[in-house]
């Protein structure tokens, strides 16, 4: 039981991943059931070749490039809508720990709806970061958000309990950061006069 709820553990946290940055959760997953026995994929997510990790490469070169130039990570933004849910799906169902009796369209739906939950959280807070910044903080919290994607990958890989703690925490911030920003977008009511 406990391993079986640690590999839906660790399939949430490399769906999260994919929500920060598409291809970098998929690279390492990649070079991990390749080169390691860390992780093993279902059928048929496993038949990674070389050519396939190349081109995860490639993808993640320009996305990392894309990413940190204010104005261009908006339009990457709208494009990885659709590519972020995608490839959260695929890592969820790829995982081969996953629980033998979940069904594939289930996984599949429970990997786009982590990956789009946290794309979602990201697009909303970028064109604030941008605004509030002028657009020069996009780069550093692009970097910021392709290390929590890469730490998030390994620490659902190693330690998918841990990883469960950390989404939580990042929900919790996220929804804080939204709630203090709405707040303070209210306009104050004028006071009593005499």
């Amino acid at each position: 039981m406990i391993e079986a709820l640690s590999s839906v553990f660790t399939a949430f946290g490399l769906s999260s991943a994919a929500g920060l940055n598409a291809y970098l959760p998929l690279l390492i997953v990649a070079l991990l059931a390749r080169y390691t026995d860390l992780i093993t994929l279902r059928e048929p997510w496993n038949a990674l070749e070389p050519w396939i990790i190349g081109l995860l490469v490639v993808l993640l070169a320009i996305e990392m490039l894309a990413d940190k130039v204010a104005g261009i990570d908006h339009i990457n933004d709208i494009i990885q809508t659709f590519i972020r849910p995608v490839a959260g799906a695929i890592l969820f169902a790829a995982n081969g720990n996953v629980i033998s009796d979940l069904h594939v369209v289930l996984a599949l739906g429970l990997g786009v709806l982590a990956a789009g939950s946290v794309h979602t959280a990201k697009a909303t807070v970028r064109p604030a970061i941008t605004v509030t910044t002028a657009g020069l903080g996009n780069p550093v919290v692009s970097v910021l958000e392709d290390i929590v994607s890469a730490a998030l990958t390994i620490m659902a890989i190693l330690l998918p309990i841990l990883t469960v703690l950390v989404i939580v925490l990042m929900v919790i911030l996220v929804l804080r950061w939204r709630r203090k920003r709405k707040m303070a977008a209210q306009p104050t009511s004028p006071a009593a006069g005499p």
